[in-house]
């Protein structure tokens, strides 16, 4: 057979493709909160058929980001106060034991990437990156971790939440404070004290808790915790 082959391990499926475009508009908050997803109406946007949307809406209500709904079909998910509390606490407990793990194992490359990212949170004026820069960050510093599975409940944790932190960003002192405490951790690590900076992630997670529970866009009631 004379024709190119294509390593097809290297190429991103139809569905999966589907599936970031919807995810990173959900957490983005680009899809707002009860927005309903028409099969048809995304499959003629991506010009595919329903199967990899069907695919992709499946793996989204894995993840929490949707819900099927009697007579509505797929739905963008919300959370009450409770649930956006009870998923912080989740990182509160995951995070801290991440990071412990990634700071002996942090490169200068790494901690260098950590400096300008945190730097570029620092300064961004446009509060639409806000949220981008502030994964980032995070993510750079538990990349070197060896615990995976760790790594993904955390970061599908806070796919749930990330669109209430970007507003919570925006309507308190929370970017103020974010930017010094991710400057505190990012120390501890440069130091290589990973009990430090476990425990200021730590209290970094609980106090963006409490101050988005402060602000947060229901009537909801949350639970004194």
């Amino acid at each position: 057979m004379k024709f190119p082959a294509v390593d097809v391990s290297k190429t991103a499926s139809a569905s999966t493709i589907v599936f970031d475009v919807l995810r990173k508009a959900i957490i983005e908050g680009k899809i707002p909160e009860g927005a309903p997803l028409r099969q048809d109406e995304i499959a003629n946007m991506f010009n595919t058929s329903r199967i990899p949307v069907r695919e992709a809406i499946s793996r989204l209500e894995e993840q929490g980001l949707i819900k099927t709904q009697r007579y509505k079909g797929a739905v963008v998910a919300g959370l009450s106060a409770d649930e956006a509390a009870e998923v912080f606490d989740l990182r509160a407990l995951l995070e801290p034991e991440i990071i412990r793990d990634a700071v002996p194992r942090m490169s200068r490359e790494c901690l260098s990437d950590a400096r300008k990212h945190c730097t570029a949170f620092s300064q961004s004026p446009n509060p639409m990156e806000w949220g981008d820069l502030n994964r980032v960050f995070h993510k750079t510093l538990y990349g070197p971790s060896t615990l995976n599975y760790f790594k993904d409940v955390a970061d599908n944790a806070m796919d749930r939440v990330e669109r209430y932190i970007r507003a919570q960003l925006v309507i308190s002192d929370g970017m103020e404070r974010a930017d010094s405490e991710h400057l505190a951790i990012l120390v501890a690590c440069e130091e290589g004290d990973a009990d430090r900076a476990s425990l200021l992630l730590r209290d970094h997670i609980n106090g963006a808790k409490h101050s988005l529970l402060e602000h947060f866009p229901t009537p909801a009631r949350h639970k004194k915790r």
